[in-house]
């Protein structure tokens, strides 16, 4: 084919996708028109309250690293309650809509403990594990490849428009106690989230006032629900997932970070005024469309003929805007409602703390929505904004700025102020006496002991700091978190996390980035020869890698090779790195197997293996690091 015919080829493609695109707003703004006719006339369901939710969750192999088995595990579940999400290690599970009265959330619980015991079931007979948390604690950059995402024209679509957006990579950087920068060619970054998804019924003409009491409430609600301060081995944010989503969605390019341009995934940027629709204009006046579909509805005429729209355009772009709070538009048993659907949870840590935070955050949206006309008149959008940020950060000890200027920390707020609050707003809608209980006092068990996810997952981590590698303690932290799960306990009552919950010590060491060390001494090829022996004794190394500004390997200098030039007359004064460093180095990525690493430092008789992520220097493998495998597999054998 020539130039000429393949440039008309791509002038052709990029007029029949604007043409799509142009189509797509125009039945966006169409969509738009006819809710704000329906708001007018009345036609949205009132004076009911239903709650639902929608429960994600990861998917791992037996060494509990992450595992494909998405499609796997919806041929063998063969359930509608169960679909996928964007990574093929993902699955995310529907609960059925129940009354907010009575025994709606005890309902719920049941329901989705019946699915989860369906899924570790139908993943058993896989050979696979379920497991609810807000990021996996396993999870690597090189699980995130696009061989991993859910083949799905959706998810392929969204992709590629976020990248051609960004004009670039996905640039990541996140610190905490630890930190991390990293870059990533795709959207899959987004995969390494799981959350739990509250839906409440309200009513349309009490959208607004509803809406902004549920930003007000993110603040606390985050502090106590934090499951996520992993990441990469790195520990972040005490829910790391709420930087981590905002960055792996972000459109913007790098030169409109200049601008005051929002980010894709947002708690947005103002109190709502009237209605739903200020949302819905502020979106599409702010985002482009990044996935179309062929429409064949006429909204208008629809409600002409006396039925409900099912506005899917509008949906559609909906579902590619990431508010915390997201606004949404359904249709049940024929009558259209509207619900806020609070994307504020990571998954886990159990199913019963989990249900507990939204029978906690429900309580309170009614109260609250009692005890405040205009909770705007009390509290600044900055500070809701704010509380929620800090709380993502900081976690169950965040300091809250909270109504009328009040400053609090999160624990006495939440024990002092909010639980009483939500207690009286579940008794306002008659739920029963015992899920009022029982949930309510799952939440302040675990602001008393201080025992939120995320706070079980560091401190485990913690006390098994000294022993083993760090891949065998994050498998050890799955594999107890699936045990504590299946045990339907919430998490202040669980233990830590136990280095042998993870098993044999020989899954903990498939893969090289599981035990390879990345605390790294390196030096410049223009680096001076003594420094690299002074290393080398202070830090009692007999390696030390030669990186360029770019962190690429240039070299390797091994302690013989500095015996070797001073013994043949050689003086470390004036003399350059590079007139000591073997160049050619041989060296692996973090997925290069175990076994093909041990046979490449034995076969070419080296005692030292770089270890390389996109011609980048990440890790290093010595014979100290095998030396450990061997120990730990021999007493784990001798044990048996």
């Amino acid at each position: 084919m020539s130039t000429e015919t393949t440039r008309a080829h791509k002038e052709i493609d990029v007029e029949r996708d604007a043409k799509t695109g142009r189509a797509f707003t125009r039945a966006v703004l169409a969509d738009l028109r006819a809710m704000e006719r329906m708001l007018a006339e009345g036609h949205f369901e009132k004076g009911v309250r239903r709650i639902g939710a929608e429960q994600e969750m990861f998917l791992t192999d037996q060494a509990y690293l992450p595992a494909p088995g998405a499609l796997a595990m919806l041929d063998k579940l063969k359930d509608p309650h169960f679909t996928t999400e964007l990574g093929a290690f993902q699955l995310e599970m529907n609960a059925a809509p129940q009354d907010f009265t009575g025994t709606g959330f005890s309902a719920l619980e049941r329901q989705m403990t019946s699915l989860m015991e369906k899924a570790w079931k139908a993943a058993g007979d896989l050979g696979l594990h379920a497991v609810l948390v807000g990021i996996l604690p396993t999870m690597r950059k090189a699980d995130l490849g696009m061989e991993n995402m859910v083949p799905s024209p959706r998810y392929l679509a969204l992709s590629k428009a976020v990248a051609a957006l960004r004009g670039g990579d996905f640039e990541f950087s996140i610190k905490g106690l630890d930190e991390l920068i990293i870059a990533h060619d795709s959207v899959m970054v987004e995969a390494c989230n799981s959350s739990f998804q509250v839906h409440l019924q309200v009513d349309a003409d009490d959208f607004a006032r509803q809406y902004n009491l549920a930003q007000v409430l993110a603040g606390p609600l985050m502090s106590i629900s934090c499951n996520s301060p992993l990441l990469f081995g790195k520990r972040l944010w005490s829910e790391t997932r709420i930087a981590l989503f905002q960055q792996s969605v972000d459109t913007r390019s790098k030169t409109q970070h200049l601008r005051d341009a929002a980010a894709r995934v947002t708690f947005g940027t103002r109190f709502v005024e009237r209605s739903i629709t200020e949302i819905f204009r502020e979106d599409i006046a702010r985002f482009r469309t990044l996935v179309g579909t062929d429409l064949d509805e006429d909204p208008m005429a629809v409600l002409n003929s006396g039925q409900a729209p099912q506005l899917k355009a509008l949906r559609l772009h909906n579902g590619t805007i990431y508010r915390w709070n997201r606004a949404c538009y359904g249709i049940i048993d024929g009558k259209p409602h509207l619900r806020i659907e609070n994307r504020v949870m990571p998954a886990g840590p159990s199913v019963p703390d989990e249900v507990a935070n939204a029978a906690f955050w429900c309580g309170l949206m009614i109260e609250f929505s009692q005890r405040y006309e205009d909770i705007t008149r009390h509290i600044d959008f900055d500070h809701a904004a704010g509380n929620f940020y800090t709380a993502a950060r900081e976690g169950y000890v965040a300091p809250m700025h909270w109504l009328d200027g009040e400053e609090v920390s999160a624990p006495r707020l939440v024990l002092d102020r909010l639980l009483p609050a939500a207690e009286a707003g579940l008794r306002r809608q008659q739920v029963d006496e015992a899920d009022i209980k029982r949930y309510l006092g799952i939440v302040e068990a675990r602001v008393r002991s201080g025992r939120t996810g995320s706070r079980w997952l560091t401190s485990s981590l913690h006390k098994m700091k000294d022993h083993g590698s760090a891949g065998e303690r994050q498998c050890a932290l799955v594999a107890a978190t699936i045990e504590r799960q299946k045990a339907g306990r919430p998490v202040s009552e669980w233990e830590p996390a136990r280095l042998d919950e993870a098993g044999s010590p020989k899954h903990t060491y498939q893969r090289v980035e599981q035990f390879m060390t990345t605390d790294l001494f390196t030096v410049e090829a223009d680096d001076a020869v003594d420094l690299v022996a002074n290393i080398m004794s202070w830090e009692r190394v007999r390696y030390i890698l030669v990186e360029d500004k770019d962190h690429k390997l240039v070299g390797l200098i091994s302690y013989r090779a500095v015996l070797r030039f001073l013994a043949g007359g050689g003086a470390t004064k004036d003399a350059a790195v590079s007139e000591v460093m073997k160049p050619d180095v041989m060296h692996v990525t973090p997925q290069t197997s175990t076994l093909e690493a041990i046979s490449i430092m034995r076969d070419k008789r080296v005692g030292c293996l770089p270890v390389l992520l996109d011609g980048k220097l990440v890790g290093v493998l010595t014979e100290e690091n095998f030396l450990k495998i061997a120990r730990d597999l021999l007493e784990a054998q001798l044990r048996q």
